[in-house]
């Protein structure tokens, strides 16, 4: 365990809280206008650690077999429990935009661990980098609008259009980016469906 994979852990750890705050915001008494700065804080919190924890990594060359395995998925847990958590009312984006981050990440976690078992690590893509970026901006974005909401400046039916655009166009760039990164990868792939002969 590196100080890098600690963080990382802990933006496993810290995931479920953005929906429990969502969710529960009155029963502890976080009132509709403050509910966005404290989401805000939240998701600005995970960002920092999801970047933190890539620094440490190359600045002490603490790059770990686990670290590598760990910090995608608790990349995609976070974002994803956020991305969840905007298919709540009041936002209400389509569920099947976030079935798209869903698909995207599982099939490219399943390829990256099964390589890792095998022995050759598949190669991160620079489009893998700037979808991080864009669901991020994408989730500021309507955690934002949530605040002229809170204070009826912006109807519902306005916060749920924006948002459903906004988690649309990183649903269609995840989408693209996944594709990237099969082709990218296309021949280390290939090793994981050849079947050795068998001699008779």
């Amino acid at each position: 365990m590196s100080i890098a994979n600690y963080f990382t852990f802990f933006r496993i750890f810290i995931s479920p809280i953005f929906l429990f705050v969502y969710m529960a915001h009155d029963a502890i008494g976080i009132t509709s206008i403050a509910l966005p700065y404290v989401l805000l804080c939240l998701l600005g919190v995970s960002e920092f650690s999801d970047a933190i924890d890539g620094y440490l990594a190359r600045r002490y060359n603490q790059v770990t077999d686990l670290g590598k395995i760990l910090d995608p998925m608790a990349d995609s847990i976070y974002r994803i429990s956020v991305f969840l958590t905007f298919t709540l009312d009041p936002i209400k984006v389509p569920m099947i935009l976030i079935f798209v981050f869903l698909y995207r990440d599982s099939v490219i976690s399943t390829l990256r661990t099964i390589c890792a078992l095998r022995g050759f690590t598949l190669a991160a893509r620079k489009s893998g980098k700037i979808k991080a970026v864009i669901q991020a901006i994408c989730a500021f974005a309507i955690i934002i609008l949530m605040i002229p909401h809170s204070w009826l400046l912006i109807t519902t039916s306005t916060l749920h259009d924006a948002s459903t655009w906004i988690v649309g166009f990183a649903a269609f760039y995840s989408f693209l980016s996944g594709v990237d990164y099969i082709y990218a990868n296309r021949d280390y792939i290939a090793k994981l469906l050849t079947v050795p002969s068998v001699s008779r």
